[in-house]
């Protein structure tokens, strides 16, 4: 699965877990554009997936993280996050 497919994917999953309909979004965006985007249509900046994850109350990193767990095809999300962590730390204590 590609990348856009696996964003698509993740938003409308986590928009519908959410129990929220396109429209509830018309704060941060219009309902074309969630639909554009859960189409595959376009593809959103990192300041829309800010404004789309506050509307679904849950952090960036855990929309982005289910739409690269969606297109790797892992099979263990834990695995993933703990190697993403892992990566981090290591860049992270390099910058100091």
């Amino acid at each position: 699965m590609d990348v856009s497919t696996a964003f698509a994917k993740a938003l409308k999953t986590c928009r519908k877990k959410k129990g929220l309909t396109q429209e509830d979004f018309g704060t941060v965006s219009s309902r074309t554009y969630i639909s554009s985007l859960e189409r595959e249509l376009k593809s959103p900046t990192l300041e829309k997936i800010q404004d789309i994850s506050e509307v679904l109350e849950i952090s960036p990193l855990t929309l982005l993280s289910i739409a690269y767990f969606y297109q790797s095809g892992e099979k263990d999300l834990g695995r993933m996050l703990t190697k993403a962590e892992q990566e981090a730390k290591v860049i992270l204590s390099n910058d100091k």
